[in-house]
């Protein structure tokens, strides 16, 4: 089976492309607004930009549902105020991300909706998921439109790892970790670990 994808519209190119790059890490990206509301999000289309200086990028598509076509908060307010944190999603917070994922009104506070506790950051005004075991703080380095698209590129400018999370010599305990990844619809648990050649 082969496509153009010219030939087929977004929403079939997306599927074919979400099963395809798997699995994806999750940015679960905290924001704050102008007027000092919190917002919080996770995002798949996520990666490592570059390791000197330390950058990272998420890609944030349109709105869906009846908020369809418009722009993301998490955008609108990386835009306003050029402060995110990431924070990195073990699989047991898996249903708090996800009700931090539902299509809620934009003054809504998902760290409350989602049961969590918003943990202060140390550079940056938007605060951290206290109960994620990682979070990187980062400072907006460029938005580059693309396409439908807007990837979003900021520079690391501080780094938590709890202590049991932490293996020394800057090593994380994936084990303990047990991140989540996201699949096509689904989610996948990063639990078990192998070197090759096995």
């Amino acid at each position: 089976m082969e496509f153009n994808p010219s030939d087929l519209g977004e929403k079939e190119v997306y599927k074919l492309l979400t099963g395809s790059v798997v699995p994806r890490p999750i940015a679960w990206v905290s924001t704050v607004s102008q007027e000092g509301g919190q917002n919080l999000a996770p995002f798949s289309f996520f990666t490592v930009a570059s390791r000197n200086p330390p950058m990272l990028c998420i890609s944030i598509g349109p709105g869906v549902g009846d908020r369809e076509g418009t722009e993301k908060d998490t955008l609108v307010n990386i835009r306003a105020t050029k402060e995110f944190v990431i924070n990195v999603v073990p699989a047991p917070l898996g249903n708090q991300m996800q009700k931090s994922a539902e299509n809620l009104p934009s003054n809504a506070d998902e760290f409350e909706a989602a049961g969590l506790s918003a943990a202060e950051s140390h550079l940056v005004a938007p605060k951290r998921v206290k109960e994620a075991p990682i979070h990187m703080e980062c400072k907006l380095e460029q938005i580059i439109k693309l396409g439908s698209d807007h990837l979003i590129i900021g520079r690391m400018v501080h780094y938590h790892i709890d202590d049991e999370y932490y293996l020394g010599n800057y090593k994380v305990n994936l084990e303990k970790l047990k991140p989540l990844g996201r699949l096509a619809g689904n989610y996948s648990e990063s639990s078990e670990f192998f070197k090759l050649p096995r």
